[in-house]
């Protein structure tokens, strides 16, 4: 699954961003463990930092292109003014169709993504108190995103890197005010 990117001067990019690099940017906005350990926890938590980060430049419909909204039916979603068409938080990411608690599957992603020693889904399953298949299941889901990097282009690579450097500078200033 591929998503339009915004860039820092809110306009559309023409490239497409793989799920790996919307993960890393996820990833890069955590300020500190105490609130990744609120994320875990969480669910709504986790919900409501996704769709701040998924509609940090504003919403477009993925339907009509119109960019007003209001709430959604459930917790965290838009819903655009023209066609009606509710999106949720978690629609055109790696989490879409997740069949367990968000805030697990986020635990997992953020150990795949950002963790050297890499964890078992017998290991995850004990931790979460979910099957190990399902695990399994959803960390295949991770890697292969992961493995899309290896497909673009190398100016596509250093457009996206580009991007990304923005976004973490940006993060790091915030955090400095």
């Amino acid at each position: 699954m591929e998503v339009v990117v915004k860039d820092k001067d809110n306009l559309i990019s023409d490239k497409l961003l793989p799920d790996y690099f919307r993960m890393k940017k996820i990833f890069s906005k955590i300020p500190n463990n105490e609130f990744l350990k609120e994320l875990f926890e969480d669910n709504d938590k986790c919900l409501e930092f996704i769709a701040n980060i998924k509609w940090e430049y504003g919403f477009v419909c993925k339907k009509c292109g119109n960019t007003n909204y209001c709430e959604g039916k459930s917790p965290f979603s838009k819903r655009c003014t023209k066609c009606k068409h509710d999106e949720s938080a978690i629609a055109h990411t790696v989490f879409h169709n997740c069949k367990f608690p968000i805030n697990k599957a986020f635990y997992i992603a953020y150990h795949i993504c950002n963790q050297k020693k890499q964890i078992s889904s017998y290991e995850f399953a004990r931790r979460l108190s979910i099957r190990q298949m399902t695990c399994w299941k959803f960390k295949t889901k991770i890697k292969n995103a992961l493995d899309k990097i290896k497909e673009l282009y190398p100016d596509e690579q250093k457009e996206i890197e580009k991007i990304l450097n923005a976004a973490r500078e940006d993060i790091k200033k915030k955090l400095r005010h």
